[in-house]
């Protein structure tokens, strides 16, 4: 194991440098940049061996991605934000083409008005699109997140594109110490990229991205929403493994004092430490509060949340990113919809917070706590929909 000191986006980039992709293919934008700007001194100074495609927008990045995915080649880039919701078309047709693209997005809200720091408002905007996400609460997670998200994306049952998301200027610029693996153990835990089906394959032609008609379409995207599935089977295989090599356990979210919690916060990315915080200073005065930290929101583990969940009293969903349904924000919607199927359910209210970067203190997180404990007194619920922190 070795001991280091690093920002988030310098863990990601050394990741990339371990897994030594064929290609990266990227274009700079806030925070995201020196991801691609760490990788390409790698590049430069003979690290690795990966053709780096500068390219002249987002866009352009994900359509390279899909193109050398597509030829056979192990791809990878980072994003932020705008950056993003430029290849948002793109998205969907390397998912739907099958094609492991692995993503860094450095989570930042979008525009408008124009705002350079943290929210979940992109990576939320591509919920559906079809990728994997993973969610890192720090520097340390990104770092695994990455590695194993190359494994969990190409695996057979899967072979679906990926997203790791870390909270911008929070994580991917702040330094902290980290623990990597070496680069050998990285590599053969990796392994190298050998597709079943690829364009650059001299025993069989194919075509990637065909126009399907309305007789085969739905039975693509059933074949898609199977493979999907198949990769929560699969987060928790390579998970296991990973723990074996570098003694830290993932699987779809981390329960958190939450085996005789009577309340909790739902939370994901960064602020889940300060919640953590919280949730200890509170049982200090006896009172039992829990955090569900959720690392996987696609595919949803529902059953896995609500089974996790079912004894509290109340619980608050905290969403990074406002959905304007006027029901609440996209977390809401999935955990209610996967407590829905409970006999009995605790009660259950939503926080939009943290929206442009945002501060959020323990001092806030604990003003969820009160609320929650307020509602198990009274047995009232009043707003489900709510904002914190916000000047009304």
């Amino acid at each position: 194991m070795i001991r280091e000191r690093l920002s988030g986006n310098e863990a990601v980039a050394t990741a990339m440098k371990q897994i030594n992709p064929d290609v990266v293919a990227a274009f700079p934008i806030t925070p995201s940049t020196e991801v691609p700007q760490y990788f390409s001194r790698f590049v430069a100074n003979g690290q690795v061996d990966t053709e780096f495609v500068p390219v002249e927008s987002e866009h352009s990045a994900i359509s390279a991605c899909v193109g050398s995915q597509a030829a056979g080649a192990r791809t990878m880039t980072a994003t932020s934000s705008c950056g993003l919701a430029l290849m948002h078309e793109i998205l969907y047709i390397a998912s739907s083409s099958r094609l492991p693209i692995t993503i860094s997005v450095v989570n930042r809200a979008l525009s408008g008005p124009i705002n350079i720091n943290a929210d979940h408002s992109d990576s939320m905007g591509a919920r559906d699109a079809g990728w994997i996400q993973l969610y890192s609460e720090n520097n340390q997670e990104a770092y695994d997140n990455l590695i194993q998200i190359v494994r969990i994306n190409e695996h057979k049952d899967v072979m679906l594109p990926g997203m790791v998301c870390q909270d911008g200027f929070i994580t991917s610029h702040a330094v902290e110490n980290i623990e990597l693996l070496e680069d050998e153990i990285v590599k053969t835990f990796v392994g190298e990229y050998e597709p079943e089906h690829y364009l650059l394959n001299p025993n069989e032609t194919i075509s990637i991205g065909p126009y399907d008609s309305s007789n085969f379409y739905i039975e693509h995207k059933r074949q898609q929403a199977e493979a999907v599935k198949n990769a929560k089977r699969v987060v928790m295989e390579i998970g296991k493994e990973f723990e074996a090599l570098s003694g830290r356990s993932y699987g779809y979210f981390e329960e958190y004092r939450l085996d005789d919690a009577e309340v909790a916060v739902v939370i994901m990315g960064s602020a889940a430490g300060t919640a953590k915080e919280t949730a200890d200073r509170l049982r200090a005065q006896g009172i039992k509060a829990g955090v569900l930290k959720l690392r996987m929101f696609r595919p949803f583990p529902g059953e896995e949340i609500a089974g996790a969940l079912s004894h509290l009293k109340a619980i608050a969903i905290m969403d990074r990113a406002e959905s304007f349904s006027n029901m609440g924000g996209p977390v809401f919607a999935e955990v209610k919809a996967a407590m829905y199927d409970l006999e009995t359910r605790p009660k259950m209210i939503d926080y939009i917070y943290g929206l442009g970067g945002r501060d959020v203190r323990v001092e806030s997180i604990k003003t969820v706590f009160d609320a929650l404990q307020e509602i198990v007194k009274t047995d009232e619920t009043g707003d489900v929909y709510r904002y914190l922190d916000v000047r009304e």
